[in-house]
This record gives structure tokens, C-alpha cells and sequence, in this order.
């Protein structure tokens, strides 16, 4: 039997602590569905759609430079109830990305919540790495309507879709 893990989030942008997390969850199991929620309510800057390719593409650019032996790795999007969605992709873990205590609230009590819906789908937590603790989506994109340079936070490919989207509502 496959161990099936999904890493959910909205991904609004993909940021490196991400890519971190994906590469590192990927070792974890044989296949990694990385969650794209819809998340309407959070006026994300990019659509589901957008949000969707620009992870493709930064794994398909990353995966060549990694050494760690990785799983299958996919991107799906949702837009129902994150248990629903593991289980009709037959998901036996959901994977989250812890970078400060300030998470780990939250993120418990997620856990516990999704553990009474589906107690068969364990929640794994993974630190970010220390180069990552700091960095988030929201921050990376308030440097970016700023002009300031989020090359360090981002894959290149963000990068410039973040530049371009900029350029096109000047």
C-alpha cells in the first residue's frame, strides 16, 4: 500500500520555506499531494490556477538540483473540507509546516480537529529549516508591492510572476 501524505495550504505565493517542506515531506512517504486551497475569503493575489503551475514549475526546476530521494510528488487544488479532500485521494497523513511557536497553536488545534473528523489521517508536523523560520507568504508579498526584493524568498519563477502581475495593474 502507498503512503499518500498531502501538504495543504494556499500557497499564495509558493515561497522557498515551502519548497523545503515539500522536498522534505517528499522523503516521508511515496506520494506528496500538495494541496492548493481555493481560499476565496483570503483575496489571494494569484488564482488557484496560477498558484497551481507556478508550483509545478518550481518543483520541476528544483527537483534536478535536489540529492534527497523524493516521492512522487503532485499539485491538486481543492475548494471542500481538507478531510473531505484527503480521503478522496486516499491520504493517510497531512503534513504542516511549523515556523514559530506562534504556528504551533493554531496548528494544534487543526490537528485536533481534523483527528476527530478522520481519525485514521495522522498530522505530521515538520519545522521549517533555520533559513526559512522567518519567512511568509503574506510578508513576501507586502515586500513586493513595496518594490522590495523577495529574490531570496521566492523561486525565480514567483519572482517574476509577482513583477509581471505588478506591471500589469500599474
Amino acid at each position: 500500500m502507498k503512503r499518500i501524505a498531502l501538504y495543504p495550504g494556499t500557497f499564495d505565493p509558493v515561497t522557498n520555506g515551502h519548497l523545503d517542506i515539500i522536498y522534505r515531506a517528499s522523503s516521508l512517504c511515496d506520494v506528496l499531494i500538495v494541496g492548493v486551497a481555493e481560499n476565496i475569503g483570503k483575496k489571494p493575489f494569484f488564482n488557484v490556477s496560477k498558484r497551481k503551475s507556478l508550483i509545478e514549475e518550481a518543483i520541476s526546476t528544483k527537483n534536478s538540483n535536489t540529492t534527497r530521494r523524493l516521492g512522487e510528488i503532485q499539485v491538486k487544488s481543492f475548494d471542500d473540507l481538507l478531510i473531505d479532500f484527503a480521503r478522496s485521494n486516499s491520504v493517510t497523513m497531512i503534513i504542516r509546516g511549523l515556523r514559530a511557536v506562534s504556528d504551533f497553536d493554531y496548528e494544534f488545534q487543526m490537528a485536533g480537529m481534523n483527528a476527530r473528523l478522520a481519525s485514521d489521517i495522522e498530522t505530521v508536523f515538520l519545522t521549517a529549516s533555520e533559513r526559512h523560520q522567518f519567512v511568509a507568504s503574506r510578508f513576501v508579498k507586502e515586500i513586493a508591492l513595496l518594490d522590495g526584493d523577495i529574490t531570496s524568498f521566492v523561486p525565480s519563477n514567483v519572482s517574476q510572476a509577482i513583477e509581471s502581475k505588478k506591471k500589469l495593474k500599474k
